[in-house]
């Protein structure tokens, strides 16, 4: 369940970036602003890093991801193994075809958990989160979020920018894992066929969680 909560919190905040206002000075606001003007879909490509507390570094992961605002995308890990994560709008389901099984939630209760939805209103962002210009390292120019919340998820979550607009993001977990996630091949509006955000879990694969429930209508004579 722990990549799942992960990709939630990283969709969520790509998602919302089509909502962010024009509010905050400096480089890297300036760039988020210029990056979610107009922005409704969005398709691109990741690779995603995990480092433990210890500094261990984990097994890096890549894959593909489209999204729809509000509320649907889906994410795509290729390699080095296959998982598939859609949000329809109304739940999110994640697929894992070597354990055979699909976990799946209600949309809304995982975005609560979720505490980088908030940016899809700025006036809640700023009153959550204090967010603060990271300056320049690496060629991009960062924003640090950092909960205002008591039992945040997050340490922190640092946003990174480049010409093309987010290029990466750094978060620190409350066990002091790190996950570093960079982002390439944006494609802004693309036109994304609305199958793309079904799942249908494959037949034999056990279904583990709050799916929907399917009725019938009685037959009349």
């Amino acid at each position: 369940m722990k990549r799942l909560a992960l990709v939630s919190f990283v969709v969520a905040l790509t998602l919302s970036l089509s909502s962010v206002a024009q509010a905050a000075v400096g480089p890297a606001r300036a760039k988020l602003d210029a990056f979610a003007n107009g922005l409704h879909s969005l398709t691109g490509s990741f690779t995603q890093s995990l480092t433990d507390a210890n500094g261990g570094a984990g097994k890096r992961s890549s894959g593909t991801l489209s999204l729809e605002a509000p509320r649907q995308f889906r994410w795509e890990t290729t390699a080095p193994y296959k998982q598939s994560i859609v949000a329809d709008g109304s739940r999110v389901w994640m697929y894992d075809p070597d354990l055979e099984q699909v976990t799946v939630r209600i949309q809304s209760t995982e975005e609560a958990h979720s505490p980088l939805t908030v940016i899809t209103d700025l006036k809640q962002m700023d009153r959550d989160f204090k967010v603060v210009e990271q300056g320049e390292r690496d060629g991009l120019s960062w924003l640090r979020l950092t909960s205002n919340g008591k039992d945040p998820q997050f340490d922190y979550a640092d946003l990174g920018f480049d010409a093309n607009g987010l290029a990466r993001m750094v978060f620190r977990d409350q066990l002091g894992a790190t996950t570093d996630i960079r982002f390439a091949g944006w494609q802004r509006n693309p036109s994304i066929a609305p199958s793309t955000f079904n799942f249908v879990p494959p037949k034999g694969a056990d279904v583990i969680g709050d799916a929907p429930v399917l009725t019938t209508q009685p037959i009349k004579d």
